[in-house]
């Protein structure tokens, strides 16, 4: 796909610079360059059509169509509307309380909020430029499934207890907003919208590739095999507890996954270090704590740790 561009970074690193392509100073800065530029590339034209997809939904919209679901159905949609719908931690509290407020029950709503975080935009889009269509719908999928069950698991277990803030249920049934914009309207917000994601994660991308093409260049690929265990049974829940710490994105840390499956770690254990750290990062447990008992954080963070050491292993069974 990007062949004519790694053509024009040969020519750059190992022609106009002398560089020689053995060497890891030469290995590094080609890694650097070509995976900036790409993933910067990948970037704008993803999220621009997803923003343009947006702009024919909204939160409103979303819960009109979850409200009075059953139990299973409702996780389903919910799951699917995370794809399509922006979340991150700072929104939790507003998008939680509107989803009780419209009476959805709280399994449906966290089959929701796993989604969202899991299956962003700039996932699906570095996924695709970096792995290709197949692991991309690999990944939505088994995470679809995680959010579903997820989800589906936490409204059985009967937890509307452990919600902190009282919230007031909606009199009648709520109605479908509805969305009237220009098309050169729409392409105005979502150009928006993909200019301040980028803004905010150029520097997560330029840290992780830098990271990354470190790794690339220096450190040998038994090394980090001997190290990381790639084949190992412990190897998926140990990257899943290593990532749950951390507080990055996609964006940052998609270029490490690259590196180490390319140095012989399993695509599973890497996607599964991956998803721990978009889903279940320590800064959102802290947010979702103002409206959450600990209770029920360590629930839904125990359920989608479970799921995602799941996705990990049937990854590395099936790939």
């Amino acid at each position: 796909m990007f062949t004519w561009w790694e053509k024009l970074v040969d020519s750059l690193v190992y022609g106009m610079w002398s560089l020689d392509k053995a060497s890891s100073v030469g290995s590094a800065l080609h890694f650097f360059i070509y995976d900036t530029l790409k993933i910067y590339m990948l970037l704008v034209i993803i999220i621009f059509a997803i923003s343009l997809l947006r702009t024919y939904f909204n939160t409103e919209k979303v819960r009109v169509y979850l409200q009075g679901k059953s139990e299973f159905t409702g996780n389903i949609l919910a799951a699917l509307f995370g794809i399509i719908t922006p979340f991150c931690s700072c929104s939790a509290i507003p998008l939680f309380l509107g989803f009780m407020q419209a009476r959805i029950p709280l399994g449906i709503t966290f089959s929701f909020l796993i989604s969202s975080p899991m299956n962003n935009e700039i996932a699906i889009a570095l996924l695709f430029g970096l792995f290709g269509w197949k692991v991309t719908a690999l990944y939505i999928g088994f995470g679809l499934i995680v959010a579903i069950v997820g989800g589906f698991v936490v409204g059985k277990l009967g937890m509307e207890k452990y919600v902190l803030i009282p919230v007031t249920a909606m009199s009648g049934d709520l109605e479908d907003v509805k969305i009237r914009l220009s098309m050169k309207k729409r392409v105005k917000e979502s150009w928006h919208y993909t200019y301040d994601i980028l803004r905010k994660i150029y520097l997560y991308v330029l840290i992780g590739v830098g990271i990354g093409a470190f790794i690339h260049g220096y450190i040998p690929t038994d090394f980090i095999v001997k190290y990381a265990g790639s084949n190992t049974w412990y190897s998926v829940p140990l990257a899943v507890m290593l990532g749950v710490p951390m507080y990055s994105n996609a964006a940052g840390v998609m270029p490490l996954i690259e590196v180490l499956t390319s140095k012989g770690i399993l695509l599973g254990t890497a996607l599964s270090f991956m998803m721990a750290i978009t889903a279940l990062s320590l800064p959102e447990a802290m947010i979702l704590k103002r409206i959450l008992h600990v209770r029920l954080i360590a629930t839904f963070f125990g359920i989608v740790a479970i799921g995602i050491m799941g996705v990990g292993y049937l990854f590395n069974a099936i790939l």
